[in-house]
This record gives C-alpha cells, structure tokens and sequence, in this order.
C-alpha cells in the first residue's frame, strides 16, 4: 500500500507472532526522518472492515509529520502486512499493537484509532498502561455495546456460515463497485466526498491474497465485545470523535460510553455532515481537533513519556 501513501513516507516492517507487520513513517524530504524517536510518538490504527489499511489516516498524519514521530501500520491481515489463514480474535491484536507500541514506538505513544480498533485499543490501554500517553478514538465501538446482540444478527451469521463467507466477500468488498457502493452508503456522510483514490485504496488491500480472514472474522463478530463493560477501568487520557451522522453508532452510544469512564473528556467531539469516517471525510477538522488534543489533554503525558524515554 506504499503507493497511497503521502509523499515522503517509506514503508517498515515489524516481527509480530502472526508473521510482518507493515507500518509507514517519514523517511525521506520533505519530512526529517523520525525514528530517532526525538519527537513523541504517535501512532494510527485503522479500521477493521473490508478494504482498510493505514490508508485510512492518511489525510490526517502528514499534518502532525514535522513534531511526532508519525507511525501508522498495516494491521496484521490488512493492506501489505502479513496476511496468515488465521481464526482472528481480538487477542491477535492486542499482542500485534503491543509490539508495534513497544518495539517501534518504544515510549508511551498517543494512538488514534477507530471504530472496533479504537476498542481494542481501549482493553489494551487498560491491560498495558504503560504503552500510552494518551487515546484518540474515533467512533469506539465492540459492536456488543450496552448488550447489543451483534453476533445474532443477520449479517454475522451469515459471513460465520461455511461457503457463504467467501461469496459474500468477493461480492460485498472485493470489488469496485462494491466498495464504491459501501462507502457511499455507509461510511460517508456525503458521497461526493469520495475519490477515486480512496476506492482504489481500498480495493488494492480488499484484493491482497487471503484479505478475506481478517475481514470476516470482524463481520462476524469474532473481535467484538461489550465496551460498557471496560470503560470503568480506563485510565488513559482519552478523546472521542464522532461523526454525526455515522451509520453503525450514533453519537449517542458514544456519550453514554463516555459518561462510565472519568479518563474520556466530556463533551465528546460530534462533527456535523460527517459519517463513520471523518479522519477521510472531513481531515481538516479531524486535524484540528487532534492538535487541540495534543497541545492540552495529552500535553502532560506527552512530555513525562518524552523525558522518561
């Protein structure tokens, strides 16, 4: 996925248990390279549907490439990483993140994430503490939230059902016109938005060899869980951002997620006209409220990691 990428950004790759993991960092002008690890680092997690990869972030990251050591991966089953036929459970992740955390960032790191990811990052920050400086999550979600029933539903029984699984992804998200129809449908807010170049992002990762595993084990509610049931132990400086008009959680959900933890700002973010995605949609203010983020809420904690470091 080095292709999508912003000017400047090479590629790295990071030893996980489920085989390499690819991330990208600048390296080259106009940027300085960062991984002298001088600046705080700061990391984005994509999504976990169909087709995404660090990609995702990647309107974002370029604006925050001159002061933090931008470091955004290809999570495992995802774009140019490793992509091993594989049962996926959330544990797969909370080990490959913790490397990258650990390993490559190798100081406590403010992480944005999203959707399922961003809860995953959630239990991890509350069984890794010590890997964050601090949470920036966009429309955090285990799709299990308050005793939702997602594995019950319609489309988790079928993508968990033998020979259907594959057919519903080659024709739901292993081709053009069905990422095309998806984004507008679900994602965005408002699907003049969509470029070219975001479709043929996602189809490049959606078209990668044995991509099917890791997005049907999220389609079927392998990696969910119930985030109510986690917010209490949170203890990381956290942000929530949220687009409006986001088709699989409203805004809502997010207050009352918000409201079991002290560790999450109130008020969270809402972002008008935008849907699942507004780090894609809408990355100026994405931009903008992260740097609010970075110069306040997570300005302590940056500084103690840096100096710790």
């Amino acid at each position: 996925m080095l292709q999508f990428q912003p000017v400047g950004f090479g590629q790295r790759v990071v030893e996980t248990a489920l085989g390499a993991m690819a991330y990208y960092t600048p390296t080259t002008a106009p940027w300085v390279s960062q991984e002298s690890a001088e600046n705080p680092p700061l990391v984005f997690l994509h999504s976990l549907g169909g087709g995404s990869s660090a990609y995702e972030w990647s309107q974002v990251y370029p604006a925050f490439a001159a002061d933090y050591w931008v470091i955004a991966p290809d999570l495992i089953g995802w774009g140019q990483s490793a992509h091993p036929v594989h049962d996926y459970r959330a544990e797969d992740y909370f080990e490959a993140i913790a490397v990258l955390l650990a390993k490559v960032a190798q100081q406590p790191a403010v992480v944005a994430a999203t959707s399922l990811t961003a809860a995953i990052a959630i239990r991890l920050a509350i069984r890794r503490p010590e890997l964050f400086s601090g949470l920036f999550l966009v429309s955090p979600s285990g799709y299990e939230d308050f005793g939702n029933g997602y594995q019950q539903g319609i489309a988790a029984r079928l993508a968990g059902t033998p020979g259907l699984d594959n057919l519903i992804y080659s024709l739901g998200a292993a081709n053009e016109g069905a990422i095309a129809n998806f984004m507008s449908t679900f994602l965005f807010a408002k699907p003049e938005r969509i470029s070219p170049e975001m479709i043929a992002a996602y189809l490049a990762s959606a078209t990668q060899r044995h991509a099917e595993y890791a997005a049907l084990a999220s389609l079927k509610g392998a990696l969910c869980c119930d985030l109510s049931r986690y917010m209490s132990q949170l203890q990381v400086p956290t942000v929530f951002v949220w687009g409006q008009e986001s088709r699989f959680n409203p805004p809502e959900i997010g207050q009352r997620l918000a409201a079991l933890s002290p560790a999450v700002a109130k008020p969270i973010q809402v972002i008008p006209e935008t849907g699942v995605l507004p780090h894609l949609e809408q990355p100026a203010l994405v931009i903008n409220l992260l740097q609010q983020s970075l110069s306040g809420l997570f300005a302590n904690e940056l500084y103690e990691g840096a100096t710790s470091g």
